[in-house]
Parts: structure tokens; sequence; C-alpha cells
């Protein structure tokens, strides 16, 4: 263990001692493979669990004064570590997941997951989040990416999004507006800040109808795509006018493998887990499919995957 990670522990300690509030597990070591739907992925040197945005924060701060490397993860959805690990501390957001309402606006923590926020809201008979059930990422990593499903985006039912500015060191909020949302981006991606929790816009509808559009999406989910499997979801972004998934199985690379990374043999636009796969499996593979379409098709397709080493 490197002297910046014994300073980050030191300072943590000190957190623990003086500050009342201050409350996050501390485990050391921890395998990735078991905080990522990938299950891929070698040791963090520190995996830390804060309860809540004051103990986010003050991680945050000892993190800068030791000089500490450190990602913030989510569910794991979309992530991808490297065999060696993690060289830091990954700082994850899993405890702070608590989901409440205001009428018709939904209060959710950056934890909170996708799915319970969406089986709440239709407890309350509110529409709005059925298109987005069953993804398996939570709202602070929908609202980084703005995650998306069947024709609605985080960016349609966001208010307004609390997060920590890391180069003011204060909390600040940004309107729906503030943050640029595009294609499976927002400002998040490019912002030195962490999101902390986010109001979600939702209508009053029959619940017996949130639920019944809850559940076709549902099975379409079942239908079409390898969810059998370990996975990081839809691995290549859409091109422009063109379905990936489709050049991809027209590339004839359906089923294909390297060691236990496959594209899925139900959907050519996912990277499954068969067993064993490793990072550098993944990484290969996706290099030879983005190889095919470059000159089958002329176009550099992008991965959607994002690699944390």
């Amino acid at each position: 263990m490197n002297d910046n990670i014994c300073e980050f522990k030191d300072i943590l300690n000190k957190y623990r001692e003086i500050i009342p509030e201050y409350a996050a597990d501390v485990l050391e070591n921890e395998p990735m493979s078991l905080h990522t739907t990938f299950k891929i992925g070698g040791n963090a040197s520190v995996f830390l669990k804060p309860y809540n945005a004051s103990s986010l924060t003050r991680i945050l701060e000892a993190a800068e004064q030791s000089g500490v490397r450190f990602t913030i993860i989510g569910n794991g959805s979309n992530l991808l570590f490297d065999d060696q690990g993690f060289n830091g501390a990954v700082i994850s957001t899993e405890k702070m997941n608590s989901v409440r309402f205001e009428g018709d606006v939904l209060i959710a923590d950056a934890g909170a997951m996708l799915s319970v926020c969406a089986i709440q809201s239709r407890d309350k008979a509110l529409s709005g989040m059925e298109r987005l059930y069953g993804i398996p990422g939570t709202v602070g990593g929908a609202i980084y990416m703005n995650a998306g499903a069947y024709g609605t985006e985080m960016k349609d039912i966001v208010v307004c999004t609390e997060y920590y500015d890391a180069a003011e060191k204060r909390i600040k909020t940004a309107s729906n507006a503030e943050h640029k949302f595009g294609y499976r981006d927002s400002v998040f991606k490019n912002k030195n800040a962490v999101i902390l929790s986010s109001k979600l816009s939702l209508t009053h509808d029959s619940a017996d109808d949130i639920n019944s559009r809850m559940q076709n999406f549902k099975s379409c989910r079942i239908n079409k795509q390898p969810l059998e499997y370990p996975s990081a979801g839809s691995a290549f972004k859409r091109y422009p006018g063109k379905y990936t998934a489709k050049m991809i199985d027209e590339a004839g690379l359906k089923g294909y493998s390297v060691g236990g990374a496959q594209i899925s043999e139900k959907h050519a636009g996912f990277v499954i887990n068969r067993g064993g796969a490793t990072a550098s499996d993944v990484l290969a593979l996706i290099e030879t499919v983005k190889d095919k379409i470059r000159i089958l098709y002329g176009i550099e397709i992008e991965c959607e995957i994002i690699y944390v080493k």
C-alpha cells in the first residue's frame, strides 16, 4: 500500500474521531468484480461506502489532502475495471439511496436504483419512470450519462440536481438546462463534481396502467437482452442513422468471443461475460468489433462502457 493511501486512511480515521455525523464502511483490497454487473476487475486499494452526502464530501476532502486517486461508482452497471484493479480509492454511493416524494416530484439520492424509483413511483400513481424500469443503474449514474430506454431519457424528467463542486468545495444545484444533456452525455462527464441527489418531475396516472407498462418493458428486455449473463449493458453507442447492433450482426460477429468475453448471440449490441472473462478479453473483443465495422462500413463506432484502470 503506497504512502498516499496510508495518509488517506489516517485522515479518515481522524474524521471518525471528531465528526459525529461521519459514517462510511471502509474495505481494503476489495475485488471490483463484486461491485460491477460485468463481474470483472481486480482489487481496489480502498473501497468506501459513505452513508450520506456529509460523509461523501469528507472522503473527497481526505482524497484531495492525501493526493490519493479516486473514482465514484453507483451500481457499476456501465463499468469495466482493469484486471490489475484500482490503485486508489473507489467510492460507492450504494448506501446513499433514499427516495422520497413531494407531490409529483421524486427526490432521490445518487445511489438510489432506477428500478426502486420506478416501483415507488408506481405505488404513488406517478408516471415517468416506467421506461427506465429494469435498467440496473443508479440515479446518479443515469444522470451522469443521460441514460435512457424506449424513448425516455433522464433529460426528460430531471428538474434539478444537487452536486458537490470539488473545485469550489461546496454543494451546488444544477437546473435541467445546466446539465447540458446529450446522447449518453451530460455536463458531469467533464466537470469536477460529484452528483449527490436529484429531483425528477413525474405525472399522475393510474397505478394499474403504470404497472402494465412496466411489465411490458420488462418483458421486452427479457426477450431481447441477454440478462442471464453478466454484462455492462449495451456495449456501443448508437451511430447516427445506423443500428449498431444490426451492423455487428451483419458483420458476422454475433457469438464471436475472446476468452470468456462474447458478443451475445441474443443481442449483438451486448458484450457478455460467459464465465471467467477478464478485462483484457473484453477490451480485445471491443477492438475487434470496432476494426471490423471500420473496414466494412467506413465508420467509427464508440464504446459505451467506461474502462477504469
